[in-house]
């Protein structure tokens, strides 16, 4: 039976909240996915959003086996767009190796009911980004004034949720704009595109990120975590930029992140999360 163009999905679940659901197309997706890097890399570890840890094509849950691969995946980035049939989601697929993104694919889904399309982003480790199977770069904008940024809000309505959202204030006054489009491999992608020129948010996690970051840094791009820190995708706070506005970004940013920790003891946005037992990073 055919879908109308403009329908909506079905059996839509909510996580942890209301504004945090899964559908069937999610948990379908991420199985279809590790179905075919099992049958291809039986030794690797997987890292997926609905299914949480996979340690080798056995399945079952995290027990260390050492594996130096770690597969990040992202079987539907931005479901409630999805649910919506708002046209900004797509399908991530990272690689890392010791920590380090070394291959990604992300497929975004664009234009809406009754004109969809795709738009299919690829990056290799020194091996540049491509976007429909032509290479990308960022953009050469250098300065904020003349920038038009992301970023997102998670689901934890926190301090550093309530920062972001002065941020977003901040920002608007001093940029071109400031969109939330709500899917962050998508605003990876897009300022690897040349269409943004940066995008940052606070709690993120692996599968967001793990290909998206390798698009915008094979793309001429800079990834730092909100503080100035090298990023790696187990850190709690990005800045993604085109680089040449990345040092304004962050004399706007820095110290306000700074000022929070302060006021607030027990935020922690200075360790790591989501490494799955037995991983091997080394390399961070």
């Amino acid at each position: 039976r055919s879908t109308p163009l403009h329908s909506t999905p079905l059996r839509l679940q909510s996580k942890s909240g209301a504004a945090d659901i899964v559908t069937q197309t999610d948990k379908k997706t991420e199985e279809t996915i590790i179905s075919f890097i099992q049958s291809h890399y039986p030794e690797h570890m997987i890292l997926g959003e609905e299914g949480g840890v996979i340690t080798s094509s056995s399945g079952g849950a995290a027990a260390g086996d050492g594996s130096e691969f770690l597969w990040c995946i992202d079987p539907l980035d931005g479901t409630t767009n999805f649910a919506h049939s708002f046209p900004s989601f797509g399908v991530s697929v990272g690689l890392l190796h010791q920590g380090v993104p070394v291959a990604g694919s992300v497929v975004e889904f664009t234009g809406g009911p009754y004109c969809w399309n795709t738009r299919s982003f690829a990056a290799g480790l020194g091996l540049g980004a491509t976007c429909n199977g032509e290479r990308c770069s960022v953009s050469a904008t250098d300065s904020v004034q003349n920038a038009l940024l992301v970023t997102g809000f998670g689901y934890d309505h926190d301090a550093a949720w309530e920062q972001n959202m002065r941020f977003f204030q901040h920002f608007t006054h001093v940029s071109r704009g400031v969109r939330r489009l709500g899917a962050a491999s998508v605003d990876l992608c897009q300022v690897a595109l040349g269409l943004t020129e940066s995008y940052h948010e606070f709690y993120l996690k692996p599968w967001d990120v793990c290909a998206g970051i390798l698009m915008v840094r094979e793309a001429g791009g800079r990834v730092t975590t909100l503080d100035g820190r090298d990023y790696s995708v187990f850190d709690k706070s990005m800045l993604a930029s085109n680089g040449r506005v990345h040092e304004e970004m962050m004399r706007h940013i820095e110290p306000r992140v700074a000022e929070l920790q302060e006021e607030h003891a027990g935020l922690d946005l200075q360790s790591k999360w989501f490494i799955p037992q037995g991983y091997d990073v080394k390399k961070l």
